[in-house]
């Protein structure tokens, strides 16, 4: 509202200098251009917040993925560990076997 209480005297002034036409177009794209600026700047912030909740279901959802790529790496982990200790759980019987009919 003070910017208009503003700008009615520099209108005002303007017009008694007479400004050459090029100076009038000039002051009315600036006027335009911080006219479509605070209307954009008004749909910003009336929409902010249905854009903040929909990037927080995408960070939900990016975490829930890497949470499930992590529980897989660990499953196929654990089961190469076990695949591993069968093995060695084998040889290590049939040693003992050998070295008790050695012995």
């Amino acid at each position: 509202m003070e910017t208009v209480q503003e700008l009615i005297p520099l209108v005002k002034e303007m017009m008694a200098q007479k400004p050459s036409g090029k100076l009038v177009k000039l002051y009315l794209v600036g006027g335009v251009l911080a006219l479509l600026g605070v209307v954009l700047g008004l749909m910003e912030t009336v929409c902010s917040p249905f854009t903040a909740a929909s990037r927080l279901r995408e960070e939900d959802a990016a975490l829930a993925a890497l949470r499930a790529v992590r529980e897989r790496r660990a499953l196929q982990a654990e089961a190469l560990r076990e695949k591993d200790k069968q093995p060695d759980a084998i040889l290590c019987s049939r040693a003992l076997a050998n070295r008790q009919h050695a012995s």
